[in-house]
């Protein structure tokens, strides 16, 4: 239905946003303002949107019929040297995005698993299944530590400095790395999203 495609783009135009914001309000959390004083704080898509990651491609995939959907925002800028917790700072501002994404799944799932009956017949269960749906695809997408995802943070963070080469060897050849993950890997790994949205909702995908 052509309405709930619509809603479905808005819905990954707005929880990118939020994605986004999240990481911006951690750092700020911990210490640094730079999102604040460059004006990323902010739901306004302008101000996160990219052309090409979060409207083309995720059209383009929308049109092709593609199994999964996913796209990217410009990245909320901050600097890691403004942290109070130098060490674990940067893990914690990376997982605020997919942790944003994870709570809305929570929140509009747990509407639809406890509350079904709150819920107006028309249309409103199939729109929080794609609230839910959506958000779980960026939290599962953005968590496989592969940069630019934000679960790289967590890899570079935690390795010791005796894998300096391997860091190196993962930045350097970013950009081959992550398009083998999107053709080979994550299509495998893509069935955990209706996994987490049956154990969530407590309904099929």
């Amino acid at each position: 239905m052509f309405i709930l495609s619509v809603f479905g783009f808005v819905v990954f135009i707005y929880s990118v946003v939020i994605h986004e914001v999240s990481h911006g309000l951690a750092a700020q959390a911990l210490g640094d303002d730079t999102a604040r004083l460059l004006g990323r704080l902010s739901l306004n898509p302008l101000k996160h949107v990219d052309i090409f990651g979060s409207l083309i491609l995720p059209l383009i995939l929308l049109v092709s019929g593609s199994p999964f959907v996913f796209g990217y925002a410009k990245p909320v800028p901050y600097n890691p040297n403004n942290l109070r917790d130098q060490k674990y700072g940067p893990i914690k501002v990376a997982l605020a995005g997919p942790a944003s994404n994870i709570f809305l799944a929570l929140v509009f799932g747990g509407m639809l698993r406890f509350f079904p009956e709150s819920l107006p017949a028309t249309l409103a269960p199939e729109l929080f299944a794609i609230i839910v749906a959506v958000n779980l695809v960026l939290a599962v997408f953005n968590l496989f530590p592969i940069p630019p995802l934000d679960g790289h943070w967590v890899l570079v963070t935690l390795l010791p400095d005796k894998f300096y080469a391997f860091k190196s060897f993962l930045y350097r050849y970013s950009i081959f790395i992550f398009l083998l993950f999107l053709i080979i890997i994550y299509p495998f790994a893509y069935p955990i999203v209706p996994w987490l949205f049956k154990l969530i909702t407590g309904i099929g995908f």
